[in-house]
């Protein structure tokens, strides 16, 4: 069954302008999409996601990731009130099966900042976070059993994922991080239980 992945960040100090600080550097460490053909789009939320949008806003296609991330954060100045939250919809590059082959394709993904006083669905899930990156499908990262090459591409897709952990976990002012699933489920059992239905060629 799909899951859906994400990464939660609590911060070691969290005001309204180190919040937007931090966020500032989870977008420079992001890897945006060489491929993609829509540029991210900014939504910017006071009090709850519930709440109707204070801005939202599209941003041009461009190789120039720093100017996009200034744009951004420029735009979504809104997030220096304690009470409201931000949401960037954009893509990076994973491989994808479309039915015929693997491709390197834009994969969407949501990068997430929210105000110390904004209403956080996420505590409903123990999670509590300042910063969040919604991944998507956990499908993404595994390999499927019958799909020729599925191991080797869901391995990559995968270690892209753990080096922006890591990269991340350096740029920022961490009190704890956690890589989770909507589920509930521990994604590293997940991951060993599908790893366990491959059969290896031990002769290699």
């Amino acid at each position: 069954m799909t899951d859906r992945l994400y990464f939660s960040c609590r911060l070691q100090e969290a005001t309204p302008a180190s919040t937007l600080l931090q966020f500032s550097k989870l977008l420079g460490a992001f890897p945006f999409s060489r491929l993609a053909k829509r540029g991210p789009v900014l939504r910017v939320y006071a009090v709850a996601l519930s709440e109707p949008t204070l801005m939202e806003r599209e941003f041009p296609v461009s190789g120039d990731a720093a100017g996009i991330c200034a744009d951004i954060l420029s735009a979504a100045g809104e997030l220096l009130q304690s009470d409201c939250a931000c949401e960037v919809d954009t893509f990076w590059d994973l491989w994808q099966y479309d039915g015929s082959e693997w491709k390197l394709q834009p994969a969407p993904v949501t990068l997430c900042g929210y105000g110390v006083d904004f209403e956080n669905d996420a505590s409903e899930n123990g999670q509590d976070d300042h910063l969040r990156i919604e991944f998507g499908p956990d499908t993404r990262f595994l390999p499927v059993p019958g799909l020729e090459g599925s191991l080797r591409m869901g391995q990559s897709n995968l270690k892209s994922l753990l080096r922006l952990v890591s990269d991340l976990e350096r740029v920022l002012d961490l009190e704890s991080r956690r890589v989770w699933s909507e589920s509930g489920a521990n994604f590293a059992d997940v991951l060993k239980q599908t790893l366990g239905t491959f059969t290896f060629d031990r002769t290699v």
